[in-house]
Order: C-alpha cells, then structure tokens, then sequence
C-alpha cells in the first residue's frame, strides 16, 4: 500500500488571491501571457465549480477546468525558496489560489475533503510546475527545483460551491484515499520507474482525469 500521514488536519488560510491573465515576460510573438501573478483580496467570494469568481487563466488547454478550480500552496515553504534564491516570496508567489498553513503535501492525501466557508473541496492532484512559474520569479530552474522538493502544492475540486474567505478555515471532513501529494510527486519525478506504484495511483478513484492520464502513459512506457 502507498502510504500517507494521517493526522488531524486543519488549514489556517493567510490569504485567499485572484488574478487575471497578463504579460509576464517577452513580446510580440514571444509573449507569455498568464494569470500567474494574483492579488489577495479581503472579500468573499463565490466558488464555483471550476473556479473562484473573479480568477481567471490564460491556457486553458493546461489549466482550470473541475479538477483544477482552486490551487494551494502551504506558506511554511517560503522560507525554503527565499533562502535557496534569495528573493522574497509572499502569498499568491506560487499563482495559488489559497494561501494555506497546516496543510503540507506530506499531510493531504488523494481525495481528502474539507469545508470551507460554504464550500466542501477535496483534493484532487498536485499541482505540476510549469515554465511560466520560471518566467514570474526569473528564476530559470525553479520548475526543476520545484520537482526535487516536492514542494508543489496542490489543486481542489469543487464538491459544493459557496461563499468563502480568508477568515474561514480549511476544516478536515473526510479521507478515501491514504496517497499523499507528497507521495504522488515522488512517483511522477523520482520513482516514475515503480510499476506497482503507478498502478495503485492510476486505479484512485479521487485522483483528477488529467493525472491519471499521464500515470498511464507512463505505465505503458514501461510495458
């Protein structure tokens, strides 16, 4: 069995943010647009099922969508990435959506469900790094070290929307899975060779459509 904490758990949220896409390096032809860049807000604001009023992305091939409505990263990590890069990070650093305390990736498991404010979430995937997280912070190998430390956050699905805000906690509901994100990440970058692991995580039943899809392919490259 893939194993994963188990504990009480419950999120302090520090700061719930929103963007819109923009440019965020080069020009022209060679624009990168994204909504990477998000601004906390102090308002409530209504959940919906694939996304928090007022957020947007810009691709939406690769992102958004039921699986990917609200991203968390754990605010305990910053101190990591300000030392190793010797800039600051504060919230809304990583484009996530919910600025969270008490909830690592070694803490949450596939599936996990918790109520906040009038919502109810789950867990749904960790969240992938990709370039443009390089192309905010320029910081070219930031999506590699992102890999290595596992310190990737995480995405929430919608299970029933409502009205939320900084000020209400992430409070814990229920557990289906014992598959951390920590343990999900391992498997995806460093253990991408470990049949027995991939195939009890493609058979989740919590895990999003989009992961699940690369765990396959990965298991019929090793067929």
């Amino acid at each position: 069995m893939l194993k994963g904490a188990l504990k009480v758990l419950k999120g302090t949220v520090h700061s719930l943010n929103r963007g819109r896409p923009k440019v965020i390096a080069g020009t022209g032809d060679k624009a990168v647009e994204s909504a990477i860049e998000k601004k906390p807000t102090e308002d409530k604001v209504y959940l919906e099922k694939e996304t928090l009023q007022g957020d947007e992305v810009a691709d939406k091939i690769h992102h958004g969508g039921p699986d990917q409505a609200v991203c968390v990263y754990p605010m305990e990590h910053f101190a990591y990435w300000e030392k190793k890069t010797g800039k600051p990070f504060k919230p809304g650093a990583f484009g996530e959506n919910v600025t969270v305390t008490g909830l690592l990736e070694e803490d949450v498991c596939i599936g996990d469900t918790f109520l906040w404010g009038e919502a109810v979430v789950q867990v749904s995937q960790p969240r992938h790094p990709c370039y443009k997280l390089a192309k905010r912070h320029d910081i070219t190998k930031l999506p590699l070290f992102v890999q290595e430390s596992g310190y990737s956050g995480y995405y929430f699905r919608v299970l029933k929307e409502g009205y939320v805000s900084k000020n209400d906690e992430l409070i814990f509901k229920e557990r289906y899975t014992d598959t951390s994100i920590r343990i999900v990440n391992r498997l995806n970058f460093q253990e991408a060779d470990n049949r027995e692991g991939l195939e009890q995580l493609a058979a989740l039943p919590h895990l999003s459509e989009g992961w699940r899809e690369n765990v396959q392919k990965k298991l019929a490259k090793l067929s």
